[in-house]
């Protein structure tokens, strides 16, 4: 019997925590590295200074303030990642208490470029390109190939980098992929100065350059066996990458190569069916995971991280009132032979993902200090992205079997993918990946990609729909952007 959660609703967090916030910009450099020209002078003394430079690159991942501002919302890739499940309609915010994000779900900050929303994806991507251009430039001869074999490594990490950082940027400062519509400055060196808008084609074939080019530098580089070598960039990261790129493009064929690579490498088992309430995806040592962050005391986070939005067993906003859950549509389309259904509890006409995302104590407000880990990429969506491209090749069978994979391990009776075909099987891919992938970040990016009609069903919108290229899902241009550049 899936259990019923009565869920703490009137807990309240200190004021000196929760009001000590503002959106004010922060006085800080863009970048903690050093120039280009000294690193590249350093590192003939120091070859470890560049391997130093790139484990800063995922270290702005994870950190506050790297969007600019002290918001408490401001908290690295998972914190936009937040942002675009929201937007996407499928993660909907079932308290307002403390006010973060609400203005995101509404769909308030996403028409209006002097929202601090609208600035802080765009500083904190940019910041992750700066700094990866450094350590490009730092590494590359007059030709713009790795000076030797013992830059290639950083080099081919830092180029996925700046793809990741591009590809993110496209997908929510654009309404969609359009080859011919401007769409971002594009810099490909620190030396570069306020540049125009670079059309869509442009970035994207920058993005796909970047990552063959990281392919390549990449091809023998081996990660460890630590939790916290995943943190790191490899080849199969890249090839998940170009997976979402290439889908994206509509190259499909390339699409279901890239995913293959991944699939084909036999070191990522689809997460059992067994594993799916009792895992809590907050262990970047799961075999499944492809590439998150290993989370560590060090690291210094609190209420003010992923978790901190998300687990009401870590002592934060989703405790005391700010919760996220599945849109009540989403949920109900959920067959209940899916163990996925056991993922989310029901409170109150809330369905909330405590046997999804928790700490593994289960105590409500346990975790202060943030050692659960943060997951970037995982196997599942390789063969999700397998099965979309190859059905929007036309290829159902190709389609279904990588389907089938996934579904087996998730429902009791898989038997109804066989009888699917042409748009249904588009539409059941569309959907298996909103409910695999819920509350990771990456209904947004395949909203976009299907050219989905939303409806919400939420706490805050009742039957709304909206196409997915409405003004209201995608970010402006920031008004300090617009203020800086002259071409724009």
């Amino acid at each position: 019997m899936r259990k019923i959660y009565k869920l703490i609703s009137a807990i309240v967090l200190p004021a000196t925590m929760l009001f000590a916030c503002s959106d004010d910009y922060l006085e800080t450099d863009i970048t903690e590295f050093l120039s280009d020209k000294g690193l590249d002078e350093a590192a003939k003394y120091n070859p470890d200074l560049l391997n130093g430079s790139v484990a800063g690159l995922y270290t702005l991942m994870i950190n506050r303030g790297t969007g600019g501002t002290t918001g408490h919302d401001d908290i690295g890739q998972k914190g936009y990642d937040i942002y675009s499940d929201l937007l996407s309609g499928d993660m909907v915010l079932t308290g307002v208490r403390y006010g973060w994000y609400e203005d995101v779900t509404r769909m308030k900050v996403t028409v209006n470029y002097s929202e601090t929303e609208n600035y802080r994806p765009w500083r904190y991507y940019y910041r992750i390109i700066f700094n990866a251009n450094i350590i490009i430039d730092a590494s590359v001869d007059e030709n713009g190939k790795a000076k030797n074999d013992d830059v290639k490594h950083n080099l081919g990490q830092a180029k996925a980098m700046r793809a990741y950082a591009y590809y993110y940027l496209a997908n929510l400062y654009a309404n969609e992929y359009n080859p011919s519509e401007p769409t971002l400055p594009l810099y490909t060196t620190v030396s570069d100065e306020a540049e125009p808008l670079a059309t869509g084609k442009e970035v994207y074939d920058t993005i796909i350059q970047d990552l063959e080019d990281a392919k390549m530098y990449l091809a023998d580089f081996e990660r460890g066996n630590e939790a916290g070598d995943k943190n790191i960039v490899n080849k199969d990261v890249v090839n998940g990458l170009l997976a979402y790129v290439y889908a994206t493009t509509g190259d499909y064929a390339k699409a279901v190569a890239a995913a293959d690579a991944v699939i084909s490498s036999s070191k990522y088992p689809i997460l059992p069916k067994d594993e799916l309430t009792s895992n809590g995806f907050n262990n970047v040592s799961t075999p499944s995971w492809i590439w998150g962050f290993d989370i560590k005391l060090a690291n210094d986070l609190d209420l003010r991280s992923w978790w901190g939005q998300m687990d009401i067993y870590t002592y934060s906003y989703a405790m005391a009132g700010d919760r996220k859950g599945m849109d009540h549509g989403l949920y109900k389309s959920i067959r209940d032979t899916d163990g996925r259904k056991d993922q989310f509890a029901a409170s109150g006409g809330q369905y909330l993902p405590i046997n999804k995302f928790y700490h593994p104590e289960r105590k409500v407000g346990g975790q202060g200090d943030i050692t659960t880990d943060y997951v970037y990429m995982r196997i599942e969506e390789m063969y999700l992205l397998k099965a979309e491209a190859s059905a929007k090749a036309g290829d159902d069978a190709t389609a279904k079997a990588a389907l089938l994979e996934l579904v087996s391990k998730r429902d009791s009776d898989p038997s109804y993918v066989s009888s699917l075909s042409g748009q249904a099987l588009k539409d059941e891919i569309y959907k298996q990946l909103r409910i695999e992938l819920w509350g990771e970040g990456k209904s947004y990016l395949a909203m976009k990609r299907n050219k989905a009609t939303i409806t919400r069903e939420g706490h805050l919108f009742e039957n709304i729909s909206v196409p997915y290229n409405d003004d209201r899902l995608t970010m402006e241009i920031p008004i300090q952007e617009i203020q800086n550049n002259p071409h724009l």
